[in-house]
């Protein structure tokens, strides 16, 4: 995985700006350990999808309502429910660092989220492309949690993927995933090729969020 530096530096607040020395070298080494430590899976599955009054979504296995979801999956007939994971070793070496180096666990954190997200986009570049050969377009991943997307739709998206069987994602009693840097998401597929590129910050609506990517 090719990881960005800019994303890292994103998620420790820095914004635009540069990080000095000190903090590029904790970067390289945060990195380093961290791919070492990885054993990335995910798991995904397909279902028809069909969108109800009252901004109402039926996924065929189970059923939600949020409007900023049925925007984004808007013209969409059919969708993917999807998770990813670091692996249990990352968490392993982030309670090491919280430990032992509170300045190294802090951007262990950020170099892990940016790790994640870098498989999630690594592993929907594939299905962007299968997809594509069958004449459908995926729409941007949205996960429990963004807008009106109710966290406890992680109830529902770990047991149909059978996710703590399948690649070991478990949830807490509070909705939170164990191993820590996991993903949860859905992607709508579509004929039409409408707005398919735009993820993450770019489809939040918190404009003021302080590690919105500029």
């Amino acid at each position: 995985m090719e990881i960005s530096r800019k994303e890292i530096l994103r998620y420790l607040g820095y914004g635009n700006k540069e990080g000095d020395e000190q903090v590029s070298a904790l970067i390289e080494e945060a990195l380093e350990e961290l791919l070492s430590a990885a054993s990335p899976k995910s798991i995904y599955r397909s279902y028809p999808l069909t969108l109800l009054p009252e901004n109402e979504i039926d996924f065929t296995v189970f059923r939600t309502r949020s409007r900023n979801l049925s925007r984004n999956l808007a013209d969409c007939e059919e969708v993917i429910l999807f998770a990813a994971t670091l692996g249990t070793g990352v968490d392993v070496l982030l309670h090491k660092y919280t430990r032992l180096q509170m300045s190294k666990a802090v951007i262990m954190q950020a170099a892990a989220a940016a790790v994640i997200e870098e498989y999630c986009d690594g592993v929907n570049r594939k299905l962007k492309q299968e997809y594509e050969e069958k004449g459908l377009y995926l729409r941007p991943r949205f996960s429990p949690g963004y807008g009106d997307f109710s966290l406890e739709c992680q109830k529902e998206i770990t047991a149909v993927l059978e996710t703590p069987k399948r690649i070991g994602i478990m949830l807490t009693e509070s909705l939170l995933m164990t191993p820590s840097k996991s993903v949860t998401a859905v992607m709508g597929a579509s004929k039409k090729p409408y707005r398919c590129e735009i993820k993450g910050c770019e489809s939040c609506e918190k404009l003021d969020c302080v590690y919105r990517r500029q």
